[in-house]
């Protein structure tokens, strides 16, 4: 039962599937690791990890809940689980959980070595077949430096209200391929592995990426200054000359003698100064001194 239903119990508690797959989550990893380490025997950390995520993987899990019928029995309010994965893969870890509850840790390792890993995967062809198509492209992108980018086109929404994402691959701001899914994810996903197509099939692609690459490589070794003079650096010019004063001119002595005349000529007794103003207080000042002179 998905939580989209909205059925509670008499207790008002909401009843779905939501607590079964957390717990079948962190089981089903505990169960696939065990497996995958005891089946690859000498392989690396980062191997056992990837082998385990791709086993686990929402698209995987999703898989089988459609291959188990699992997705036939889903309730849900007015949601077509026909692209979504999620609810699928979330009923299936609800299973898992279900079983654990029910029969325990080694009944849950059974079920996923005879029933799954037998009969409906192949762990070794999951193992070692590449399904990161994203990882794959920017590795290649890096080992030729190129510079690659996802651009976001659009969000949209399908007939059941789903988000819809699409993005494309920019390789040196050429256009790769796009791609359209139901999380940027799964768009980013599709749009490598299809940009990852095109590089193997259109050689011309890849020229036209390489082109741009050395053009613009070459815009960015081309100096923007002139090297600097090693001499100038070495010795600058921080002196600053002062100017000259220019020498005195030659006087006569008829010049001499006649500023010599106009000095004694001009003295200080020549000059009056303008007779100011007295105040009402200096008036009254010498009026009072000269009555007391006067008596």
């Amino acid at each position: 039962m998905h939580k989209s239903v909205g059925r509670r119990n008499d207790k008002g508690r909401p009843q779905n599937n939501e607590r079964l797959e957390f717990l079948g989550d962190a089981v089903l990893d505990a169960v696939v690791g065990d497996i995958v380490f005891r089946h690859f025997e000498g392989k690396r950390e980062g191997f056992l990890t990837n082998t385990r995520s791709k086993l686990v993987s929402r698209e995987t899990l999703g898989k089988l809940a459609q291959e188990m019928g699992i997705d036939q029995l889903i309730l849900s309010a007015g949601h077509s689980s026909s692209h979504n994965s999620y609810m699928n893969g979330n009923a299936f870890e609800a299973l898992v959980g279900a079983i654990y509850l029910d029969r325990g840790y080694a009944a849950c390792m059974r079920f996923m070595e005879r029933r799954i890993l037998t009969q409906l995967i192949n762990i070794d062809k999951v193992a070692y077949k590449e399904v990161n198509f994203k990882s794959k492209l920017l590795e290649w992108s890096q080992k030729n430096r190129v510079k690659m980018e996802f651009r976001d086109l659009e969000q949209t929404r399908d007939v059941n209200g789903s988000p819809v994402f699409t993005v494309q691959v920019f390789i040196e701001g050429l256009e790769g391929e796009k791609g359209t899914g139901f999380s940027k994810k799964e768009s980013q996903q599709k749009a490598s592995k299809g940009t990852l197509q095109r590089l193997r099939r259109e050689p011309q692609f890849i020229d036209a990426i390489f082109a741009v690459k050395t053009d613009r490589t070459k815009m960015e070794e081309e100096p923007v200054m002139a090297a600097p003079d090693l001499d100038k650096l070495e010795n600058p010019d921080f002196i600053v000359e002062q100017p000259k004063e220019p020498a005195e001119p030659v006087v006569s002595d008829a010049v001499t003698q006649h500023q010599t005349n106009l000095d004694d000529e001009l003295t200080l007794d020549d000059i009056t100064a303008t007779p100011r103003e007295k105040s009402r207080e200096e008036i009254i000042a010498e009026a009072e001194a000269a009555a007391f002179q006067d008596s």
